[in-house]
């Protein structure tokens, strides 16, 4: 008898007809997870973005099931995509690619306090203190959105949708109907809905819905091992290639002027390819808006001018830095005006529902997480939590009854991103991130470190209560025990603690962080509004543009929800305010790749999906970003045992990672 036989009748699961919750399953969806963690790690140090990847993983966890002696159940393979999102989302759920590189940029000079550098075991013990929050609180926030208001969930429903398409089942019961389009994607959480995902649109005609299932089932199971391999291995070549000669990676597209002044050069990652298919071409043509915006006309007018006299590059006295502020209005600007439907709505709902609190649960209470458990783990998770903030970070740096405020508006800003993710696939935890700054300094004002602690602790629950929703919303459509999936997020998110932990140690070591391999762009966004809630200063000229942009994306994002409302085509083309404000952020060598991914997508989908199911470039998506993030493991190992570039030709623009500047 293993462990999970003496586990399953322990923990009410053994009346279920399919016992979901079986070792296979936990240790498949934590090696994919794994995987998955490397990669958001790494592209979240790199550009912001990390993705969710709950599609990805139930595919990859279908094509690994096929060559096992007895195949997954669909509802294993639910198992297997929430115990891999909880465990590799951990990179943003914990701020590792925000807050903890935000700590580390602090100046005693400026700020009043050194530079915050958590050891390893600190590093776990932060982590510790937000992995848990959002799990026990999404319990009771399923009940609500999915059970009783049965909220969309386009990414969950679509991953149901191809789920129960690869193993010849009945589509779910849904109301999706005859929508194919794009959706944007928050900066940190790329999730995909229904619409725009290859592949996975509902048509009403059965005959066609049969044969196009067929379709996507043949290509999956015959063609799916062939293209995840040569994918998942071109990309990882590439990247360790680049890795040994830095230039592949820098290639100075315009000139070795315009590379060196004005940080125009170009990465082909196929990560960043892969990147743009996963988030379609209306997002990638956004950023890439924002990048011409930002970097061909604000970053040289604001050099020219005199308003960022340093390096183009610098992010305290240079056209960077400068034009941060405007991506940091577009971004406030965006999320705010976003989130006040989803609010208005709330409330309606509120005054209007009188059996708002009247059961239309399908599964039996054993399937279900009891509430003592539910109410036992908040209670638990925030006053270990606080104590574990506390014990990491000193009276000094925030006062436990601020860590205990931060939980407690983290549990309330997640009802409102969990209801914004629901029905627009969009969880705005940028903007919830914002709100809890804003809060925070007026509750613990000066306190620089406080402000982005509680911001941080704030932002987990959110995320974390979304990433999960959508799983959950999978596993209500194909009836997986959401028990069952409960003890999947715990799993995860306890492995991904040390997973993630011990690369982002690593990581530190082996690279300056942020630096030029890792610039870590939203480790200044935090450290920015903070110091801006502080001290109210910002560089010479910015605040009118920062104004300027964000009325103007105010008024965009005001006409993007009203159009998406009704439905109308041109919601998916109005520019996207967070991507576009992505494109500020970032220089343009990562906007420049994701926009051919963007194309490639397009075109694919327009011209030959008709003849070829396009679940295929789900497939080839999800091997182009797995592969870098998995071989930039590799890299970081060599980096460390000191096996350095073997040739730095070409570098004289000095913007190679590996190389030193010339």
């Amino acid at each position: 008898m293993n462990l999970f036989s003496w586990l399953r009748p322990r923990i009410g699961l053994a009346s279920s007809s399919q016992p979901e919750f079986t070792i296979t399953a936990v240790l498949l969806g934590l090696a994919i997870g794994c995987l998955i963690c490397f990669t958001n790690l790494s592209l979240g140090l790199q550009s912001g973005w990390i993705s969710m990847m709950s599609i990805q993983s139930a595919l990859i966890g279908y094509l690994i099931s096929r060559i096992l002696p007895t195949p997954l159940t669909p509802q294993e393979i639910i198992v297997v995509q929430t115990t891999a999102v909880a465990t590799g989302t951990m990179p943003l759920a914990a701020g590792f690619v925000g807050i903890l590189p935000a700590l580390g940029l602090l100046s005693e000079e400026r700020d009043g306090v050194p530079p915050i550098h958590l050891t390893w075991l600190s590093t776990i013990g932060w982590s510790c203190a937000v992995a848990y929050f959002g799990v026990f609180l999404s319990p009771p926030i399923r009940k609500q959105v999915i059970i009783e208001e049965q909220l969309k969930f386009p990414s969950g429903t679509a991953t149901a949708h191809l789920i129960s398409v690869l193993h010849k089942l009945p589509p779910p019961d849904t109301t999706i109907r005859n929508r194919r389009g794009y959706s944007q994607v928050d900066p940190e959480d790329n999730t995909r809905s229904i619409e725009n995902m290859p592949g996975l649109s509902v048509i009403d005609n059965d005959e066609a819905d049969e044969e196009n299932d067929e379709t996507e089932r043949e290509i999956v199971e015959h063609e799916g091992w062939q293209s995840l391999a040569w994918s998942f291995g071109a990309s990882g070549f590439l990247t360790l290639f680049a890795y040994f000669f830095p230039v592949t990676f820098s290639i100075p597209l315009f000139g070795n002027y315009l590379a060196r002044e004005w940080l125009w050069y170009f990465t082909p990652s196929l990560s960043y390819v892969g990147q743009g298919i996963i988030m379609g071409l209306p997002t990638t043509l956004s950023m890439n808006l924002g990048m011409l915006v930002g970097w061909a006309v604000l970053s040289p007018l604001s050099k020219i001018s005199g308003w960022a006299p340093g390096p183009v590059g610098d992010m305290s006295n240079g056209a960077r830095g400068w034009i941060l502020w405007i991506s940091l209005g577009i971004m406030c600007a965006d999320s705010f005006v976003s989130l006040l439907p989803v609010g208005y709505d709330y409330v309606v709902d509120l005054l209007s529902k009188h059996d708002i609190f009247d059961s239309n649960e399908t599964e039996t209470e054993n399937r279900l997480v009891p509430m003592r458990w539910v109410l036992g783990g908040l209670m638990s998770s925030v006053v270990i939590g606080t104590i574990l903030v506390w014990t990491v970070f000193g009276h000094d740096g925030i006062k436990p009854w601020a860590t205990i405020l931060g939980f407690i508006l983290g549990g309330l800003l997640s009802i409102i991103g969990v209801r914004a993710l629901g029905e627009t696939d969009l969880n705005p935890v940028s903007g919830l991130g914002k709100i809890s700054q804003l809060l925070f300094a007026w509750i613990q004002p000066g306190n620089i470190v406080a402000n982005i602690i509680a911001g941080g602790v704030a932002e987990a629950g959110a995320q974390q209560a979304g990433d999960l929703m959508q799983d959950l919303k999978t596993g209500h459509l194909l009836h997986a025990s959401p028990r069952a999936q409960f003890y999947g997020q715990l799993i995860g998110s306890s492995v991904s603690i040390l997973v993630t932990t011990t690369a982002f140690t690593l990581y530190n070591r082996a690279y300056v962080i942020p630096g030029p391999s890792f610039p870590a762009p939203t480790a200044y966004v935090w450290l920015s509004l903070a110091r801006l809630l502080r001290d109210g200063q910002l560089p010479e000229n910015s605040g009118s543009f920062m104004i300027g942009f964000s009325f103007l994306f105010a008024l965009l994002s005001t006409a993007k929800s009203m159009a998406a409302r009704r439905q109308h085509w041109l919601s998916k083309w109005i520019p996207s305010g967070v991507a576009f404000a992505i494109g500020f952020l970032n220089t343009p060598s990562f906007s420049i790749a994701r926009l051919i991914g963007g194309i490639l997508e397009y075109v694919y989908h327009t011209r030959f999906a008709k003849d070829r199911s396009d679940i295929w470039m789900i497939v080839i998506a999800s091997g182009f970003v797995l592969g870098e993030g998995v071989v930039s493991v590799l890299s970081l190992i060599l980096q460390i045992s000191g096996i350095h570039a073997v040739s730095c030709w070409g570098c004289g623009h000095g913007l190679c990672g590996g190389c030193p500047s010339v």
